[in-house]
């Protein structure tokens, strides 16, 4: 009997070694090798010839094809229901797209998903596997949200062989995995939730979605720093990666979109959790400027670029005298080492002084600024908060600030502004290379290209 052969996987990134050893020589984690039972090779010669036509990965294996004679019409989309799902998946649904949904616990996933299904199984076949809740559990949440529950089919299976067996059976449109963390394929030695078991499943899930044309949903878990739990393998196989964001005490979810092969990354949507579900924010400008009824220094809205569109948030700030020798750098919805970086900018170019400070940043909702023209809002609030002077409540700032005091202009200015102007914003400052040809109808807009002349701009 031929040897059974074996190999050490890490559990962190997925990289495999010979044998044991304590530490993965690529991520450097320590004591997360895990031995997992390798399947018998492929035979070669005349035995391979007889599988000369098996399926490939997306579909069946045909002849390579000239770039110029491929088919440049638009792939066909379908629908999900909600114009914010619509929008993170770049217009719809794709037959045969493989789409990984992940999120912290409570965040809404599986609610989500349920809301898509329910709606989506009334004129398609559609099929919900839940592997961590019972059918009990998923009928009570689809009763008690009001939604219809008689076409839509639903499964409690863990195994991916069963699973795959149903999905040959009822031939669904949709497919929903909740989660991918629990399925586990008979074939693998290792627990579910391991990289071999995660990375197996996975790839024979896409490939019958790639084969059969079905829309796949895989939940994902997430590991504490928020990221997406499960060896990096698993991003790279899937067409599309959305995560759903949102604190405990807020009852707003955002759905950002990370990798699409079929549309815009960093799209953004953004949901209200409610005791019907989840509920669309056709216009989420409007609740990220709730702004308090007395003015306070501090305080300024800017506006940034989610995926396709402009989207206006109040940001603040908080400077204090500190009482440590080491004054403190906090920053919530943006990245802390920029904060550092713009405070020195702050003092070198425009005279401010602020190192004996405590300085506090914040970004009012829960959104996360992953751009760079939040710059030219974040130091004018700052500025504000130092010398406890209010800002216009009717102006707008956007711009990139350079290590020599250069306000750099930002892509989409005039989307932006006409975004503000239809918000009643009646001022706005920004880079001067952002500055429209033509005027903004009822809009001051004033143009900068050092940081002093920002400052001298809300003296």
């Amino acid at each position: 009997m031929a040897k059974n052969k074996t190999a050490f996987v890490c559990n962190d990134c997925g990289s495999d070694y010979a044998k044991w050893q304590g530490q993965c020589s690529d991520c450097g984690a320590w004591n997360t090798l895990s031995e997992i039972r390798l399947g018998p090779a492929a035979r070669s010669g005349a035995g391979r010839a007889a599988n000369d036509r098996r399926s490939g990965f997306a579909g069946a294996l045909a002849e390579a094809r000239v770039l110029a004679d491929i088919d440049l019409e638009e792939l066909p989309r379908f629908s999900s229901g909600a114009e914010e799902f619509d929008r993170v998946l770049g217009g719809g649904l794709v037959p045969g797209s493989a789409i990984l949904v992940g999120g912290n616990p409570g965040a809404g996933k599986s609610t989500l998903l349920l809301q898509t299904m329910c709606h989506l199984a009334g004129g398609m076949e559609a099929l919900y596997i839940t592997g961590e809740e019972s059918l009990q559990q998923v009928a009570m949440r689809a009763r008690r949200l009001g939604l219809p529950t008689d076409k839509l089919r639903l499964m409690s299976e863990t195994s991916v062989e069963a699973i795959l067996a149903a999905a040959e059976k009822y031939r669904p449109r949709v497919l929903v995995v909740d989660s991918i963390q629990v399925v586990h394929s008979e074939d693998i030695t290792s627990a579910p939730g391991s990289v071999s078991q995660v990375r197996e499943c996975a790839a024979y899930l896409t490939r019958f979605a790639k084969q059969s044309g079905t829309v796949l949903f895989l939940v994902g878990h997430v590991t504490k720093d928020g990221s997406l739990a499960g060896p990096k393998v698993l991003e790279h196989m899937i067409d599309c990666s959305i995560l759903l964001e949102g604190s405990h005490d807020s009852r707003f979810r955002t759905l950002r979109g990370q990798k699409n092969r079929f549309g815009a990354v960093n799209e953004l949507g953004v949901f209200a959790m409610t005791e019907q579900g989840m509920r669309e924010v056709k216009n989420p400008s409007a609740i990220f400027l709730d702004r308090s009824a007395e003015p306070a220094s501090g305080s300024a809205v800017m506006v940034v670029w989610e995926g396709t569109r402009p989207l206006l948030v109040e940001i603040q700030a908080l400077v204090d005298d500190s009482q440590l020798g080491n004054p403190r750098r906090v920053a919530v919805g943006l990245e802390q080492n920029r904060l550092a970086m713009l405070l020195a900018v702050l003092h070198r170019h425009g005279g401010l002084q602020v190192g004996d400070q405590d300085v506090f940043a914040n970004v009012v909702g829960g959104v996360k600024v992953l751009e760079t023209s939040a710059d030219l809002a974040l130091l004018l609030a700052i500025v504000s908060s130092y010398r406890d002077r209010q800002l216009p409540r009717d102006m707008v700032i956007f711009g990139e600030v350079g290590l020599s005091g250069e306000i750099r202009p930002v892509p989409s200015g005039q989307e932006r502004l006409s975004e503000a102007a239809k918000h009643g914003f009646r001022r706005a400052i920004v880079p001067r290379a952002n500055a429209p040809r033509s005027a903004v109808k009822g809009m001051e807009v004033i143009a900068v290209t050092r940081l002093e002349e920002a400052l001298a701009a809300i003296d």
